[in-house]
């Protein structure tokens, strides 16, 4: 069952009203529009992503990673196309 809070104005910002089994343990949020729903994630430290991305880099690809090698698509002939970067 969905829970409702109240929008109201805080100087030129909208905000909104939690209710308590929704309040966040962080100093700020990360928001986000989808459609028309608006997210609210809390902020994650950047150096905290980058750790996570030198891990996974360190970590590398396994020995079967693109084994039977990549599809490259046949190269294009496209009319005019090779004019403009001459």
């Amino acid at each position: 069952m969905p829970q409702y809070a109240r929008v109201f104005q805080s100087g030129n910002s909208q905000a909104v009203r939690l209710p308590k089994e929704f309040r966040f343990d962080v100093d700020q949020v990360e928001v986000t529009r989808e459609g028309d729903a608006i997210i609210l994630r809390p902020r994650t430290d950047h150096g905290v992503r980058w750790a996570s991305l030198r891990s996974a880099l360190e970590r590398g690809l396994s020995d079967d990673f693109m084994a039977e090698g990549r599809e490259q698509p046949e190269e294009q002939e496209r009319a005019g196309l090779r004019d403009l970067f001459k």
